[in-house]
């Protein structure tokens, strides 16, 4: 694991499903209904109840899907963490549709949430650097920018977990971010 700005931020390899935090943060589609990838893998692992509140939140505050870049909350279910916070990634369009701010909302947001429930740690997936096509480098750039940001101006949460999937992309992130913060 690595550690970055401060021990703030650790960088890391591993099952998101997994992690012993306050918080972890999916990579959802707009439906809240789950899906692929990290977002069917934190559905399945959490069991029946984070399907059932996301069903509510659709049939109340969401009834067109979670737009791109917001953040909202459930609980976490059969997780070890206390919740899930869902967020909905751009898909990677070239560049010209406004992806950067969009997926740097995704993680400032979700933070925000984070605080706002009173978390101490929080992890999340690369989101939108899969089957979305944003470029991985670019995303980094991203990514860093956005949690730097915020933890300059915010204490909690004051631990915040990159989980990679592999070791190439916790390779690609750390090649990409400013001498390791």
């Amino acid at each position: 694991m690595k550690s970055l700005l401060e021990g703030r931020l650790s960088v890391t390899i591993g099952d998101i499903t997994r992690m012993k935090v306050d918080v972890i943060v999916n990579a959802a589609n707009s439906s809240l209904m789950g899906g692929g990838g990290v977002d069917g893998a934190i559905h399945r692992a959490g069991g029946p109840a984070i399907i059932e509140e996301c069903r509510k939140l659709r049939s109340s505050r969401f009834p067109g899907g979670l737009p791109t870049g917001q953040a909202v909350e459930t609980g976490a279910g059969l997780l070890p963490a206390r919740w899930v916070i869902h967020t909905v990634g751009p898909v990677w369009h070239g560049g010209g549709h406004g992806e950067e701010q969009n997926l740097a909302d995704c993680y400032r947001n979700s933070l925000e949430r984070a605080e706002h429930l009173g978390a101490q740690s929080i992890a999340f997936p690369a989101i939108s650097t899969g089957i979305y096509g944003f470029p991985r480098e670019k995303a980094a750039q991203v990514v860093w920018a956005a949690i730097s940001d915020f933890v300059q101006r915010h204490a909690q949460p004051s631990a915040i977990t990159l989980v990679f999937f592999g070791a190439d992309d916790e390779r690609v992130f750390l090649e990409n971010v400013p001498s390791h913060g």
